[in-house]
C-alpha cells in the first residue's frame, strides 16, 4: 500500500504515462522540441548561475582590495589577481593602457610621471570598451531563456492543438462522441501544453533572477569605470592651467639656453 504522502505524486506519474502514451506522433514530436529546449535553457542557467555568482564573490574581494589602495596602479604592480570578477578586467585594462602612455607618452611635472589629456582619452576609451565586452559577456546566453519563456507555452499548445483537431477528426469518422472515445485523445493533446509550461516556468524565474543580477552589476562596473577613471585623472593626469605649462615651458628654455649647442661645442678650435 502506498503511503497517504506518495499518492497524489504517484497518481500524477500514472495521468503523465498515460497521456505521453496517447499522445498522437505530431505531439510527441512537439515533447521532443520542448525536451531540447529545455536541456538548452537548464544548461545557460547552470551556467549563468555559476557566473553570476563567481563574478559577484570575485568582485566583492576586489573592491576590498581595490579600496584599501592609495594608488590606481598598485593592485596591477603587485600582480594580483581576481580571476572572474569584471571590475578587475577593467581595472587591469586601463591600469595597462595607463602604464604604457607613462613609459611611451609621459609628461614631467615636477619631477613626477604624468600623462597628457590627450592619452588620458585612449585611457578612458579603453576603460568603456572593457565595460561593454563585460556586459555583453554577461548577458551571453540569456536569449535561450528569453525564448524558452516566450515559446515553450506557444509551442505546447502547438501539439495541444494539433492532438485535439486528430481526436476529433477520428470521432468524427467512427461517428462515436463518447467521453470514453475524446479522453484518451484529448489527454494526450494536452500532455503537450504541460511540458510547454514545465519548460517555461523555471525559465521565467531564472530569467528574472538573472536579468536583476547582471543589471545590478552591469551599473556597479559603470560606476567602478567613473570612480576608477576619476582617480587616475587626480594621480596621473597633468592638469596644470595653460599659464603653468607655458610658464614651466619658458622655465627649461630659459634653463636650457646657457647649455652650449653639442653641434657648436663639437666645431669649436
Amino acid at each position: 500500500m502506498q503511503p497517504l504522502a506518495l499518492m497524489p505524486m504517484f497518481a500524477t506519474s500514472l495521468a503523465f504515462q498515460f497521456a505521453l502514451k496517447k499522445a498522437t506522433t505530431e505531439g510527441k514530436i512537439t515533447i521532443c522540441v520542448l525536451a531540447l529546449v529545455s536541456m538548452f535553457s537548464w544548461t545557460v542557467i547552470i551556467t549563468k548561475a555559476r557566473q553570476i555568482y563567481r563574478a559577484r564573490k570575485m568582485a566583492k574581494k576586489f573592491f576590498k582590495a581595490y579600496r584599501a589602495t592609495r594608488d590606481p596602479l598598485e593592485l596591477a604592480r603587485q600582480g594580483a589577481d581576481y580571476d572572474g570578477a569584471p571590475a578587475f578586467e577593467l581595472y587591469y585594462t586601463g591600469a595597462e593602457e595607463l602604464d604604457y602612455h607613462l613609459k611611451n607618452n609621459p609628461v614631467e611635472v615636477k619631477g613626477e610621471k604624468k600623462i597628457s589629456n590627450s592619452s588620458f582619452d585612449s585611457v578612458k576609451v579603453a576603460l568603456e570598451r572593457v565595460a561593454s565586452a563585460q556586459a555583453l559577456s554577461l548577458e551571453k546566453g540569456m536569449i535561450v531563456l528569453s525564448t524558452a519563456v516566450a515559446g515553450g507555452p506557444f509551442l505546447g499548445l502547438l501539439g495541444t492543438v494539433w492532438g485535439v483537431m486528430e481526436t476529433f477528426a477520428g470521432i468524427a469518422q467512427v461517428q462515436s462522441a463518447s467521453l470514453t472515445a475524446m479522453a484518451p485523445g484529448v489527454a494526450g493533446a494536452l500532455i503537450a501544453t504541460v511540458v510547454g509550461l514545465l519548460v517555461a516556468i523555471p525559465a521565467m524565474f531564472a530569467y528574472n533572477f538573472m536579468f536583476t543580477s547582471i543589471r545590478a552589476i552591469t551599473q556597479e562596473l559603470d560606476n567602478f569605470a567613473n570612480e576608477y577613471a576619476i582617480q587616475i585623472e587626480h594621480k596621473y593626469v597633468d592638469n596644470r592651467a595653460l599659464a603653468d605649462e607655458l610658464g614651466d615651458a619658458f622655465k627649461n628654455l630659459k634653463e636650457g639656453a646657457f647649455e652650449p649647442a653639442p653641434a657648436l661645442v663639437k666645431f669649436e678650435r
